[in-house]
């Protein structure tokens, strides 16, 4: 297929946006889904090993659709702007929950 002088610059910004998504949503999604089990294993009203196996089984569906919704958005920008909000909606939710020792490092 041949291509003209100006075909080169689109295709890699398309490149660029392709792996833009594949970092965020790895990245993103890993965030999300170990907040959200975080999360569940301290609030789910369960005996604390079986929270925590809940939640990790849970953490997984999450993952996927993080997955899905940063390919899903229109722009790579929207995708990590929703990804942000979650994981800070997710921390805040933590925070609440456990306490803001959980995420400076334990009880001192």
């Amino acid at each position: 297929m041949a291509t003209t002088k100006g075909s080169v610059r689109p295709r890699l910004a398309v490149g660029v946006g392709i792996l833009g998504r594949v970092v965020l949503a790895a990245g993103g999604g890993y965030a999300v889904a170990a907040l959200a089990t975080a999360l569940l294993s301290v609030t789910l009203p369960l005996p604390r090993s079986e929270a925590v196996t809940a939640a990790t089984l849970l953490s997984f569906a999450i993952l996927v659709g993080v997955v899905v919704l940063v390919f899903g958005l229109r722009s790579l920008l929207r995708a990590a702007a929703a990804v942000l909000a979650t994981i800070l909606f997710l921390g805040a939710g933590l925070w609440l929950a456990a306490g803001p020792l959980v995420l400076v490092g334990g009880a001192s």
